[in-house]
């Protein structure tokens, strides 16, 4: 089947409102790098756009009206948005779906050493990753220090021209003979990732009002000890104010244009907060809908959707209820019959064909950066192992609609049959009975420190989001 080129489609208004999107995008991206910044920008945006907290309607007990934007936050981590549409929820909602966590470098509980000089943070990395591709690389460290007290302290060191930045150190080419023998998978060990995060030790001076012990081990531990202080000074943080901390290390920069025709974005995080973006911007362009309108941005994905602000906790059916309940909807049934007479796009990102790994794609089915928004009809691994299967039926519907608009896009396996393989969230959001599909935008170098994309696929794939919310359903 012939695939079709999104910038060949564009007028001059489209390409400025191309623009738009993407320096929009870019801002998200670069102000959104943990998922607890997601959900700051994320409000904000959506509070300034009318959308009120479902908490505060609880406690006000107020009555929810058609067109009206209600959402709800899990933990800092999760959100869920709602725009109520003509059409009881009962008869089902058209529901965006994406997560917010990329893959990353944590910190551990108890991180601070130092060793021949250098203070090290000790971390655990997050998702699937190559280890090797986080050495030798500027990066950043933000998320919140929680004191006993309560107290949040909020991190974000690195992204300033300003700010230092910390890295991973990797062994030199001259010494690497044995390094280099090693598969690649084992070339960089998980327990090596650590963090050096500064090397001056601390001097005491005549007019330091240190007690002798106090004296004794800070000579001990001299650049460590330099470090406390420095935290200490900044955060009003002790050592011990890591036990109760979220330290989030990924690469330090911003999200830059990308080819001499600036058509590709080169950023962090987008897996999967293109699709979340996406996603939102759609959720609050779309005018008034028959049916109710959702986007549900969630946690965890990249481990599993475990916990309580992953996919699989109670979370979201919660938040439907509580929806349905001050719309006067509510009972039990209701919920069941609402959630299994949704439709969803699970929007998540797909590999992008790489011509220098070609080996790896099947051609005929494979995902090509600039062909517009991408669906997959499973994901999983070997035999489907683990995936949502969409319906035919289903399928046909999305291809009439978007058709109907002239949305370009096109379907994808993730890679040949047994060469690997991937999930979403969309299998979870299929146990309710609804029809669910897996869309998104197609990603090189996914689940690498630096992802790139098309900001034509970005803009396509939000055109695609747009027809799907005004639809009106199966």
């Amino acid at each position: 089947m012939e695939r079709k080129i999104t910038w060949e489609n564009y007028d001059a208004g489209q390409l400025k409102k191309m623009e738009e999107i993407n320096k929009e995008y870019r801002d998200f991206l670069d102000n959104g790098k943990t998922e607890r910044e997601c959900i700051d920008t994320i409000v904000n945006t959506i509070e300034a756009e009318g959308y009120r907290e479902l908490e505060k309607l609880i406690e006000e007990g107020a009555r929810i009206q058609k067109g009206d934007k209600v959402y709800s936050v899990c933990m800092n981590k999760s959100i869920v948005m709602f725009q109520m549409g003509q059409k009881p929820m009962t008869e089902g909602m058209n529901i965006l779906g994406a997560h917010i966590d990329s893959p990353r470098i944590d910190v551990k509980q108890n991180p601070l050493y130092e060793e021949s000089g250098f203070a090290y943070l000790d971390t655990h990395y997050y998702g699937g990753v190559k280890k090797y591709q986080w050495v030798a690389l500027p990066l950043a460290l933000h998320g919140v220090v929680v004191k006993k007290d309560g107290t949040i302290i909020e991190m974000n060191v690195g992204e300033n021209e300003d700010d230092p930045v910390f890295f991973i150190s990797d062994l030199l080419i001259h010494l690497a003979g044995e390094q280099l023998e090693k598969k690649a998978s084992k070339v960089i060990e998980g327990e090596a990732l650590d963090l050096i995060i500064g090397s001056r030790p601390i001097k005491l001076g005549a007019g330091d009002q240190e007690s002798e012990g106090e004296e004794k081990d800070k000579a001990k531990e001299a650049v460590k000890a330099g470090i406390l202080d420095i935290l200490k000074e900044t955060y009003d943080m002790e050592e011990e104010d890591f036990l109760s901390a979220e330290l989030e290390i990924v690469p330090a920069g911003k999200t830059r244009e990308a080819g001499f025709d600036r058509s590709m974005l080169l950023g962090y995080g987008q897996d999967d907060r293109v699709c979340a973006f996406t996603s939102m911007r759609a959720m609050l362009d779309v005018g008034a809908t028959e049916k109710t309108l959702c986007c549900i941005l969630v946690d965890k994905e990249e481990i599993g959707s475990v916990g309580a602000t992953g996919m699989h906790s109670r979370f979201f059916e919660n938040a439907v209820a509580e929806v349905m309940n001050l719309a006067g909807e509510y009972s039990e049934l209701n919920v069941r019959r609402c959630l299994t007479r949704s439709c969803m796009l699970s929007s998540d990102v797909s590999a992008g064909f790489d011509p220098s790994y070609a080996s790896c794609f099947e051609k005929k089915n494979a995902a090509f950066v600039g062909m517009g928004m991408v669906f997959n009809k499973f994901t999983g691994s070997r035999g489907k192992s683990g995936s949502n299967d969409a319906n035919a039926e289903y399928i046909a519907y999305l291809r009439r609609i978007l058709d109907e608009k002239g949305i370009v896009y096109q379907t994808a396996e993730l890679g040949k049959v047994d060469v690997g393989g991937g999930g979403t969230i969309a299998y979870i959001l299929a146990e309710y009975g609804m029809n669910v599909i897996d869309s998104g935008v197609a990603v090189l170098n996914m689940h690498a420190p630096w992802e790139a994309t098309s900001k034509a696929d970005v803009y396509e794939t939000y055109r695609g989001y747009m027809v799907f919310a005004e639809g009106a359903g199966m």
